[in-house]
């Protein structure tokens, strides 16, 4: 073991004096040989794709228009190349079948002169030994050995013709009779014109198509550049945008297009914005001045307390403060269920039965100042939360309750065709006006002639029940009543949900 250790350290001592060895050769030569490790195909087209609408516009057309015009162009070739050679096979038929009567009637020369639009023609026996020629194909052996058979007509063509001078040509092979045995006719036509043809129109071709194609790419750059002038106007307004100026708006195009609808729906959503900043602000400095009020008075009680050290008096502090903090800690509930409201987390999705949650609420006020008489239907079962319903009937009672003269009322219906639970809480107090029906839900509202601070509220329990009901699927308003407030929820009844209609 020690002779290990001490070898270990020996070896780390020699490495640190000669230093680490470097590559052996051959794995530099290997390395050399495999060169940089090829990048991913997929990683050098994302690069290479372009990133502009205005770009991938432009060669999106181009390319369409390159292959449509390369489409074109090869179909224009092989239709021109095609007539061509129909044409230039029908003068070398026309020439092999005159011929071929001429030899069967036994009435040809040793040496045949092509007719007009024919290059050459040359007469071969059943052996293979050419009997006449065009001066051309004089001395010149058999194009191709007879085929045996029986006479008829067979096409071919050489790509290197048996004339000189010419690179191509179509060949007709016409086999006849004659009395010395079986003959063939061989009649050819030169393609020199279907050659040049192609080549010129190739020639064309390949100047016009580039010249179209980049005319497109040039046009639909403009074109595009020109459409997205409005997008670029509206990026660049969004982005000078911040929350110190959320009275900015984005200008709208004239034309009614997909542009316009996006700068509509754009300044809609920065109105929606700057509403809910104005509401944020406002519930922030509300819940500033909500909160500092009793504080304030709860450190004014204390600071009695302290420079007046009387035991007589601090029975009533005490009680004071204790008012106060609980008032903070009502505050401080509704502004954290408030919160938690706002984020928009999935709302409670269990079984309630709020005809229980209504029944436990209005027996727990028996005993209370105003009284809460009740008209619950036997049953009637929604989606939330004991919590939630709970806290929704508790608001409104609190609500009703103070400002009621004598009485308050609960009554809960199941509207069966409507499919709905209907939760209606009535006082005999002074009423809310029609012109305030919406803004007591309103958080930290408190009308003049109803609400005072004194009173115990925190300006909150209306918003609070209205945003539970909404959350859940419902609806809280304010209804007209003969005399007095009458608060109405509505939330969607569960398919076993049962109750007969009630009335006030």
């Amino acid at each position: 073991m020690a002779d290990r250790r001490t070898g270990g350290a020996v070896s780390r001592v020699l490495g640190r004096v000669l230093g680490s060895p470097g590559p052996r050769p051959d794995a530099r030569i290997r390395e050399r040989v495999r060169g940089p490790r090829p990048r991913s195909v997929r990683g050098l087209a994302r690069r290479l794709r372009p990133r502009s609408v205005r770009a991938r516009a432009t060669l999106g057309a181009s390319a369409v228009v390159a292959l449509a015009l390369g489409a074109a162009s090869f179909a224009l070739l092989g239709i021109l190349d095609g007539n061509l050679m129909r044409d230039a096979q029908a003068a070398a038929e026309r020439e092999a079948l005159s011929t071929a009567g001429l030899v069967a009637a036994g009435r040809f020369d040793t040496v045949v002169t092509p007719g007009r639009g024919t290059d050459f023609v040359q007469i071969v026996d059943a052996q293979g030994r050419v009997l006449a020629a065009s001066p051309n194909l004089a001395g010149r052996p058999a194009l191709s050995p007879a085929r045996p058979g029986r006479p008829g007509t067979v096409r071919d063509t050489w790509k290197e013709g048996p004339a000189r001078g010419d690179r191509r040509h179509r060949v007709v092979q016409v086999t006849t009779v004659t009395a010395d045995g079986l003959v063939t006719v061989y009649a050819g036509t030169s393609l020199r014109e279907a050659d040049t043809a192609d080549d010129v129109i190739t020639g064309v071709l390949a100047v016009v198509v580039p010249l179209l194609v980049l005319t497109v790419a040039l046009v639909t750059w403009r074109v595009t550049g020109w459409a997205l002038r409005p997008v670029e106007a509206i990026r660049a307004e969004v982005a000078a945008i911040s929350d110190r100026d959320l009275h900015r708006r984005v200008p709208v195009p004239r034309s009614q297009d997909e542009i316009a609808r996006l700068a509509v729906t754009m300044n809609a959503t920065l109105d929606r914005l700057e509403a809910a900043g104005i509401r944020q602000r406002r519930f922030i400095a509300d819940a500033s001045h909500e909160l500092r009020s009793p504080i304030t008075v709860l450190r004014t009680q204390l600071e009695v307390a302290q420079a007046h050290p009387d035991p007589a008096l601090w029975g009533e502090l005490v009680s004071g403060a204790l008012e106060d903090t609980v008032r903070l800690q009502d505050l401080a509930a509704d502004l954290l269920l408030l919160a938690r409201l706002d984020t928009g987390e999935a709302p409670p999705d269990a079984r309630v039965d709020l005809a229980d949650v209504a029944r436990e609420a209005a027996r727990s006020r028996r005993r209370d100042r105003v009284p809460v008489d009740m008209d619950i239907a036997p049953a009637a079962v929604v989606r939330g939360s004991t919590l939630w319903l709970s806290r929704l009937v508790t608001n409104l009672l609190d609500n009703a309750q103070r400002h009621a003269d004598r009485r308050v009322r609960l009554v809960l219906r199941a509207d069966g065709p409507r499919r709905t639970a209907v939760l209606e809480v009535r006082d005999d107090g002074p009423g809310i006006a029609p012109a305030d029906r919406e803004r007591v839900f309103e958080r930290f509202t408190r009308l003049d002639d109803a609400r005072s601070r004194d009173e115990g509220g925190t300006g909150l329990g209306l918003a609070i029940a209205r945003d539970i009901a909404t959350r859940l699927g419902g609806s809280l308003t304010v209804e007209d009543a003969p005399a007095g407030a009458r608060l109405v929820a509505r939330l969607p009844l569960e398919p076993d949900a049962s109750g007969a209609d009630t009335g006030f």
